[in-house]
């Protein structure tokens, strides 16, 4: 049988996903449901006691006292946004893999950031396209990550169609100040690409909501978002997209929009119908949220801090930590012996692309008595083993 070369062609299990499939200290957790978080749930389970969820009556786009919900929800996020320039997607990938349809043809090309999550450059083969990373560097003068313009420029000139941003990003959490999104804009306009904007991660900033990237008035941008982050619930299958720019653009972008959507109509009336009394869980769920990851950070930095060839690197937004390790360590080398001999799970950077080796990604998501039990393991193995 001939299958698809979208597809990888080995499956198989690498040696470092078997280690990592063995230890049970597991500091990589990504999903919220599992972290031992307190979900209202008699308002979650009773948003489905519906008896519209008997009615099938299709929106391409989303019912719209749903698409009105989520506007209202935005605006509490600092993002306004008029009812009909949202679309509902069943999750973000979804959302991608339709913008990608909408901008792209075989082949085409995508500015995607590196480092960063690995979904999308998946999502991208899946559709046929090619991508080319630009580069967020560290910048120590100000501990922080920044787009190096000049790379992403680069990309540009290549033909990339459209341009990725990841904001806050994942895994590095660094997030796009106002001066960046102007520069983003400003490149946007100049090459005539749209901006793809995902802000799943945005209610999990240091100090509160991160701010939004798009710029009124700028280039043809999609922000995307959904219920995964928002209300931590990953399972119930609602995402959308903000359509940013001109009114004449905006509104022949939601004619295609729509029309590719009810291609699918992949969004089921359970969800649509829930997401008002969802949305309601929102706000809390961040909040405690957010304290879970600073509490966490705070015993990764107190467990980190004697060890001398090891350094967190600083924090803005988003579920993650980032150690930084001598380069001349061997990622793949040090994470196969941290789950083997120290039963510990972490990441290697290059699982998200970092330019260089020396990088782990630690989870902050986790349940508090897991992750001093993690940091212990963790300090443990980096002395020995570095």
């Amino acid at each position: 049988m001939q299958f698809s070369s979208r597809l990888p062609q080995d499956l198989s299990a690498t040696p470092i996903a078997a280690a990592l499939d063995k230890a049970t200290i597991d500091l990589t957790l990504a999903n919220p449901t599992e972290a031992d978080l307190n979900y209202e749930a008699t308002k979650i389970i009773t948003a489905f006691s519906n008896e519209d969820n008997l009615i099938y009556d299709p929106h391409a786009l989303g019912a719209k006292t749903t698409r009105d919900v989520v506007a209202k929800y935005l605006g509490t996020m600092g993002r306004r946004i008029a009812s009909d320039r949202l679309a509902l997607t069943a999750s973000t990938s979804e959302a991608y893999s339709i913008i990608f349809k909408l901008l792209c043809n075989p082949g085409d090309s995508i500015a995607m950031p590196a480092p960063s999550y690995p979904l999308v450059p998946h999502l991208l083969e899946l559709e046929a396209l090619n991508y080319e990373n630009y580069k967020i560097d560290y910048d120590t003068t100000n501990n922080r990550w920044q787009i190096n313009f000049a790379s992403l420029k680069n990309t540009l000139n290549h033909g990339a169609r459209a341009i990725v941003v990841i904001s806050p990003n994942n895994p590095t959490g660094n997030t796009i100040d106002h001066e960046q999104a102007l520069q983003l804009a400003a490149l946007a306009k100049q090459y005539n690409v749209a901006l793809i904007i995902d802000e799943v991660f945005a209610p999990y900033g240091v100090d509160g909501v991160v701010p939004s990237a798009a710029i009124a008035n700028g280039p043809l941008t999609f922000v995307l978002d959904g219920l995964s982050k928002s209300t931590a619930l990953p399972q119930m299958k609602l995402a959308w997209i903000a359509a940013h720019g001109s009114d004449a653009l905006v509104i022949e972008t939601m004619l295609r929009l729509e029309w590719l959507l009810d291609a699918y109509l992949s969004v089921s009336a359970p969800i649509l119908n829930a997401a008002p009394k969802l949305l309601e869980t929102a706000i809390a769920m961040q909040h405690q949220i957010r304290t879970r990851l600073q509490y966490n950070y705070a015993i990764l930095a107190l467990g980190l801090k004697d060890i001398a060839k090891v350094q967190l690197l600083a924090r803005e937004a988003g579920w993650y930590a980032i150690i930084k390790l001598p380069q001349s360590c061997n990622e793949e080398a040090l994470v196969t012996k941290l789950a083997n001999e120290y039963n510990i799970k972490v990441q290697p950077g290059y699982f998200f692309d970092f330019a260089d080796e020396g990088y782990l990604v630690v989870s902050l998501l986790v349940e508090p008595k897991q992750m001093q039990q993690g940091v212990a393991a963790l300090q443990q193995g980096l002395v020995q083993l570095l």
